[in-house]
């Protein structure tokens, strides 16, 4: 008979939008109870028990009326992108069920919309939990873990205000494509997602937070909480030095039983290794030897957190799926293949990644595949020099692929040094999709400026006529009347005729007695060259068009963007005219 494991869940939200504070205060509450069953601390998680949960929910266990069989909750303080990355072929995202927690005060932040995103994408369930009620205005603490309980005791005008904002939160909610309600007011758990008004300060609502992360995992998540066999499966969350251990890995065990002396499967910089378990440690948080850091244990069932010492750890990924060793060549295989997947080499031109996990390597790469941003290198740490002379070899062909991202990594000083020196855009943030948002904002920048440039130093493609009775004086300089056509004459080009003989360059242009510095399609003006002889060189009713040389050309139909349809047909002639003439 297989067991059934406790559901994973994972906090996401803003930062200071009280995620933290939160399990503090899950914590807490049992710390000041001071009774059996108190909460564990694991290593990168908290263990909460079913006879706790009881005991915090009492006052609202009528609301639902299942008798809990899950074993407890299991509290993971891992980001959002690591505990949902679909890495894992099998076993499925780390974490079973998400609190999105919502300053009630403040509303949608940028970390929420990411952490909507993610859910939405790795079609996580999850429960939203409108924190701060104690700050809206008028609201009166009282004693309670309920809710309920305390929101029938105050006013009806902070009733009223309360729940403007959860509409509000509704409503913002909706616009991504869910559809919420206030717990107590749902009527389908499977469709709607359920709102908790909290207060991670007082307590209130922990009650009825705690009863529905409990029943909603048990009732629609029974299947994926059976431990489905003895083999070990689960997630690195860190990699960490430990004192006379050497290298040792945090990790989030989801699935199985791992013992001492088991073998090990993982993922490193150097490609897939195995090693033998010496040591699972949980941190002591017994009275009896607070000296002693760690406590050993014999074995770990699913779901737990634990420090697993072994040899060899160095290089393992952050983020990466770990399991026991059942068939190695088998499992070497297919952590290859997922690897592969994540850490992009291509021989293509594409923007160079350096991200923190191999759980945020994978939620960038399909942002970017998303926005159309192709990726030549994806790397796990810190950003290097070598990263810049990679972004910038890339540069060399296409500036708007030769760029550096960093997500949540260090960076060193000399790629920073050489990231100025190269001019390499390096692109860092720890909200993933403002990586995308930052890369689109330089590109316009980049466009823009390019454009200006453009602008004022390449002659702009143009067609001219020369117009009959409009010879004022025949040369030293030549100063004549002239439509243009097409394009933009500009001070400063130089004429051509149709032949290709470059006639002289265009010293000053006068519209109705006033110099100025360009003339648009349609325009009739004077126009003076020095160059040019009239009657020799040009003669009434004559073509000529703007000279470009070969580079300029070139240079224009890389931004061919920036010319309309018809100045895009006269930079085609005046190609034809240059490189086919003579």
């Amino acid at each position: 008979m297989s067991l059934i494991r406790s559901p994973i869940v994972c906090m996401l939200g803003h930062v200071d939008h009280g995620k933290t504070s939160l399990l503090d205060r899950v914590r807490g509450s049992v710390v000041a109870a001071k009774e059996a069953g108190k909460i564990t601390q694991m290593i990168g998680a908290s263990y909460l028990p079913t006879s706790t949960i009881e005991r915090i929910s009492a006052p609202v266990k009528h609301i639902m009326k299942t008798e809990l069989i899950i074993p407890g909750l299991l509290f993971i303080d891992t980001p959002g992108h690591e505990a949902f990355s679909s890495l894992r072929k099998r076993g499925g995202a780390l974490a079973d069920i998400a609190i999105l927690v919502v300053d009630l005060t403040q509303g949608f932040q940028p970390q929420t919309l990411e952490s909507i995103k993610i859910l939405k994408q790795c079609k996580t369930p999850f429960i939203v939990a409108a924190n701060k009620i104690d700050l809206v205005h008028g609201w009166k603490k009282h004693p309670t873990s309920s809710f309920l309980e305390s929101f029938s005791k105050q006013p009806e005008h902070v009733q009223q205000l309360l729940d403007r904002k959860i509409y509000t939160m509704m409503g913002q909610l909706s616009e991504h494509g869910f559809d919420c309600e206030r717990f107590d007011r749902m009527q389908d758990f499977t469709k709607q997602i359920a709102i908790v008004p909290i207060s991670a300060k007082s307590g209130e609502g922990l009650a009825e937070l705690l009863l529905l992360l409990s029943g909603m995992s048990q009732k629609y998540l029974e299947k994926n909480l059976h431990i489905s066999g003895e083999i070990a499966k689960g997630s690195v969350i860190e990699v960490k030095e430990e004192k006379g251990m050497g290298t040792t890995l945090d990790v989030i065990l989801y699935d199985g039983t791992l013992e001492r002396g088991e073998e090990i499967v993982y993922l490193t910089q150097d490609g897939v290794k195995k090693s033998k378990v010496r040591a699972l440690l949980e941190p002591n948080i017994s009275q009896k030897n607070p000296q002693e850091k760690y406590l050993n244990l014999d074995k770990v069932v699913a779901a737990a957190g634990v420090k697993i010492v072994a040899p060899d750890l160095e290089g393992t990924i952050p983020g990466s799926p770990f399991t026991e060793v059942s068939n190695f060549k088998e499992q070497k295989e297919e952590m290859e293949k997922h690897l592969k997947n994540v850490l992009v080499d291509s021989e293509e031109d594409g923007v160079i990644l350096k991200a923190d996990s191999l759980g945020s390597a994978e939620a960038i790469l399909q942002l970017f595949c998303k926005h159309n941003i192709p990726i030549k290198h994806t790397g796990i740490g810190p950003i290097t020099k070598k990263d810049v002379l990679a972004a910038h070899a890339v540069a060399e062909h296409n500036r708007y692929k030769g760029v550096l991202f960093g997500f949540n990594v260090k960076v060193f000083d000399e790629a920073r040094t050489e990231s100025h020196n190269s001019k390499v855009p390096l692109i860092w943030s720890n909200v993933i999709y403002k990586l995308v948002e930052q890369y689109e904002d330089w590109a316009k920048e980049e466009k823009e400026r390019e454009k200006k440039e453009l602008e004022t130093e390449l002659p702009w493609p143009a067609k001219i006529k020369v117009l009959r009775g409009n010879f004022f004086r025949l040369s030293k300089p030549a100063v004549f009347g002239i439509e243009v056509l097409e394009g933009k004459l500009r001070k400063g080009s130089s004429l051509m005729n149709e032949k290709g003989d470059v006639l002289g360059e265009v010293k000053n242009i006068q519209s109705e007695g006033k110099s100025i510095d360009e003339a648009e399609k349609g325009a009739k003006v004077a126009i003076s060259s020095p160059q040019i002889t009239l009657n020799k060189d040009l003669f009434e009713n004559e073509d000529a068009y703007v000279s470009m040389h070969k580079k300029q050309i070139f240079a224009w139909e890389e931004k061919k963007e920036s010319l309309s349809e018809k100045e895009q047909e006269i930079l085609e002639k005046i190609k034809e005219i240059v490189l086919f003439s003579h």
